[in-house]
């Protein structure tokens, strides 16, 4: 059996958060984009936004599924509680996630305003649920969560809505996708509804710069133990400040019309903002508050080392193929929607 020459529960940490930031980068900016769906307001922009997501936003998922396998598979504690005892959580995720496949593939059986009308306003009310119960629970595990002495969930589903800074997060991930959505848009469409969308970056910007200003001084109020680390390595302070620097890119390239490089910025924040929110955690995954001693972590949730060196194996043969299929996608959809016969 092969040895790896790395801790392998340290591993497979980073290896999730990867996989799970690629899915914040792409399906990100299609959550944006159909958070954006709500404020087109003719029928022909509406479809325009759909196009330019459309031969995309399924294969994005793929990248939350392969994370929440590596999660059962690596660290099954973390993923038994999580699932049974934020059930209720997770079901809403389930039907936004079902919500939006049907909406895009239901809007266009019938002719009908009123038929589409409502599956346009189940896409945008979907879109906006699922990265605000994603920042949600990225709030909860920043300040912890109740868990009894055998790792179980001690709380109910209004516990994660009980304290601030959760709503706060989930609010600011609302504002991040949107903007991400909107500098996508921008990318890849043109003419008049292009200048549409331009004015929806510049609001996006704002609602996200006000957001993640307000998470910054929150996080420093009810969790100063996640600058601890940085605190503590002072070559870390490169994350908060690259991530700084690539936000404040973004209006420099849209200013100048380099759609392309104000998208790459947004990515690159969203990889900074993960990355300082992975720092944070480690070594928890799941941290119990008020009784951190019941917290699992990711050595005492891990699988055995033979499973994990298999399942190690297993990703080095398996991601790439991830990677390339992804790669293939936007490549071959690299170009702009064309807004008259609605392709690329």
């Amino acid at each position: 059996m092969i040895n790896y020459p790395f801790d392998l529960p340290t591993a497979w940490f980073i290896l999730i958060g990867v996989l799970l930031t690629g899915y914040a980068i792409l399906d990100g900016f299609d959550l944006g984009a159909g958070m954006l769906h709500l404020f087109a307001k003719k029928d022909h922009e509406r479809r325009v936004i759909l196009n330019a997501i459309g031969p995309v936003w399924d294969g994005n998922e793929v990248w939350l599924l392969v994370g929440g396998g590596a999660l059962f598979a690596a660290f099954p504690p973390v993923y038994a509680t999580a699932f049974s005892g934020f059930y209720l959580a997770f079901m809403l995720v389930l039907m936004g996630i079902i919500f939006r496949a049907v909406a895009i593939e239901f809007r266009s059986k019938e002719e009908s305003p009123k038929w589409r009308a409502f599956w346009d306003k189940a896409f945008a009310v979907a879109s906006f649920v699922l990265p605000l119960l994603m920042g949600v629970a990225l709030g909860n595990l920043v300040i912890g969560v109740p868990l009894d002495a055998e790792g179980e969930y001690a709380g109910t589903f209004w516990t994660l809505l009980s304290h601030p800074y959760p709503i706060i997060l989930g609010v600011t991930t609302i504002a991040m996708f949107m903007l991400h959505g909107a500098i996508y848009l921008s990318l890849k469409t043109s003419g008049e509804f292009r200048e549409t969308i331009r004015v929806w970056v510049r609001n996006s910007m704002i609602f996200y710069f006000v957001s993640f200003a307000l998470t910054t001084v929150a996080t420093f109020v009810f969790a100063p133990h996640m600058a601890a680390k940085i605190q503590s390595m002072p070559i870390l302070f490169l994350l908060p400040l690259l991530n700084i620097l690539a936000l404040a890119n973004v209006p420099r390239e849209i200013h100048h019309g380099r759609d392309f490089f104000a998208f790459l910025s947004s990515c690159f924040s969203i990889v900074m903002n993960l990355a300082l929110f992975g720092i944070g955690m480690f070594p928890d995954m799941l941290p119990s508050n008020p009784a951190p001693e019941n917290s699992l972590t990711v050595l005492n949730s891990a699988s055995s080392h033979t499973s994990l060196t298999i399942m190690m194996t297993i990703a080095i043969i398996g991601v790439p193929f991830v990677l390339a299929y992804t790669a293939g996608i936007y490549w071959v959809f690299r170009g702009k929607v064309d807004e008259k016969h609605l392709h690329y």
